[in-house]
């Protein structure tokens, strides 16, 4: 972690504040909002006691017919669906990128309140910013209450049929973690219209009661946070907001958890995973020593400690340093442990943030975190190629092909820890995942047609044996080499055939003329 990081971090986290807004009894609207799709109908039902400037704006925002033909662009199976961008309307974009960005052109407070995220509730999506919500909002579709007093419950879905729609759209088949989860069918997903009606207009609603709610906010029961996009997993602490924020460099945090202010000061734990590029952890850390130097020199930064460690069979170190920053009221002081776990090909980076009085009454916060922290990787297995919508995966499926297939996702990974590597792979995977599911489908449906491809397939798996024989020591030379061998590929089976062709036409034609 460099110290860019470090610092930037620490000062959005110094000011941003979670502000619970609780209310004791939830007050249904005489208003619902109906969202007609093209797998059925939704109705919602509001709060307006809990979240009211929440629900005043989805009613706006639904009569001046934002919502209509926007998307459920993001849809992850037992857990939620999200829409309401109104960049995922057809002609306002034209890449899918985009959607999941955009907004109503301004944001709204977060009126966290006291409503569980069970099945079906309506939320507020945002940022990591607590009052940055705007038009995007998430259903959920399977009890999700770690993230609850952290998003803005504002509604619920209130009939039979509402919850068969949002079991047909969130079993739609998406493009997956690296397109952001976008519906590769997603005029299912999409909302035809949203109209405001009142409930008497209605004739199936359910009668649902009182929403389910949370306990003090120091009392949330502890949860697991599991994430495959890192493989990861460890123990959150009770009542701390944990997410994924958006990676805006390539240095920004892949987790971060945020507490409860106290005395001023947010505490927070991040989680980065980087690459190791057969870089050893003494070498890292003194490269992390190094960047901090000048710092240190100016009097701005203290190492007050560094120890060796092992955690969970895995090298470790750990370093607690001491930051001075100046803020608009003076001077604060800002109290730092790391540690940095090497496992395999990968350096996990935990880091516990604070201010210097209030540090120790959290550090058994981030002491529960990294004795739960574990990484969940698994070796891809067969089952695992079978399932894969990735037509060089299926082909590969039970056959002596699979290590080698393996060794390419793991060059792949590698491909996308560099920060370029990140961005070329993206484009990459939007072209070839466009025809890889179909054509595995028919490899599944025809064993003569996967054999074919498997036999295809077989001089671009060989090229892989090019990297048995490389050192790979730095960021550049992983995205070169594993570029390297996709264009090789892109050679080995466009060009070379192309020129082929050509040159078999002009012999032909060269032979007609002849004659």
């Amino acid at each position: 972690m460099k110290l860019e990081l470090v610092f930037s971090l620490a000062s959005v986290i110094v000011f941003l504040g979670v502000l619970p807004v609780f209310a004791q009894a939830a007050e249904v609207s005489d208003k619902v909002v109906v969202l007609h799709t093209q797998s059925g109908d939704m109705v919602i039902e509001l709060f307006p006691n809990d979240a009211p400037k929440t629900v005043a704006n989805f009613l706006n925002l639904t009569e001046h017919q934002i919502y209509d033909r926007t998307v459920f662009h993001r849809i992850i199976k037992d857990f939620m669906i999200q829409g309401g961008d109104p960049k995922s309307k057809p002609g306002i974009s034209e890449h899918f990128s985009d959607w999941g960005t955009g907004d109503a052109g301004y944001t709204i407070p977060g009126e966290f309140n006291t409503i569980k995220h069970k099945r079906g509730i309506v939320s507020m999506a945002r940022g990591f910013d607590p009052d940055s919500a705007s038009s995007q909002f998430f259903v959920v579709h399977k009890d999700s209450f770690f993230l609850d007093r952290n998003y803005a419950s504002f509604g619920r879905l209130a009939t039979n049929a509402s919850y068969e729609t949002l079991d047909k759209i969130a079993n739609l088949t998406t493009a997956g973690e690296q397109m952001n989860n976008r519906p590769l069918d997603f005029e299912k997903a999409e909302i035809l219209k949203a109209e405001v009606k009142k409930r008497t207009e209605i004739p199936d609603l359910l009668d649902l009661g009182e929403p389910e709610r949370t306990e003090s906010f120091t009392n949330q029961d502890t949860q697991e946070y599991s994430t495959e996009k890192f493989d990861v997993s460890f123990l959150a602490p009770a009542g701390w907001l944990v997410q994924e924020p958006t990676q805006k460099t390539p240095n920004s945090p892949d987790i971060v958890a945020v507490g409860p202010k106290i005395a001023g000061f947010t505490p927070a734990i991040s989680i980065s995973v980087k690459a190791a590029n057969g870089t050893s952890l003494d070498d890292y850390s003194n490269e992390i020593k190094n960047s901090l130097q000048k710092t240190i020199d100016a009097g701005n930064l203290s190492i007050l400690s560094e120890d060796k460690t092992t955690i969970n069979g895995n090298e470790a170190v750990t370093k607690v340093m001491l930051a001075k920053f100046n803020t608009g009221n003076g001077q604060i002081t800002v109290k730092f442990k790391e540690t940095i776990i090497k496992s395999k090909d990968k350096f996990y980076i935990l880091t516990y943030t604070n201010s210097e009085r209030n540090f120790d009454s959290t550090l058994d916060k981030f002491s529960q975190v990294l004795g739960s922290f574990k990484m969940t990787a698994k070796t891809t297995n067969a089952d695992d190629l079978e399932k894969s919508g990735c037509l060089i995966a299926t082909a590969a499926y039970g056959s002596e092909l699979a290590p080698q297939v393996q060794l390419l996702r793991e060059v792949r990974d590698n491909v996308l820890g560099t920060s370029s590597g990140a961005s070329f792979m993206t484009a990459f995977n939007a072209v070839y995942y466009s025809f890889s599911p179909t054509i595995s489908d028919w490899e599944r449906q025809s064993p003569i047609f996967r054999d074919t491809v498997k036999i295809t397939i077989s001089p671009l798996l060989s090229t892989l044996s090019i990297l048995n024989y490389v050192d790979i020591n730095s960021e550049q030379e992983m995205l070169g080499y594993g570029i390297g061998v996709i264009l090789l590929n892109i050679g080995m089976y466009f060009v070379v055939p192309a020129i082929i062709i050509v040159k078999s036409k002009n012999k032909i034609q060269r032979f007609i003329a002849k004659i």
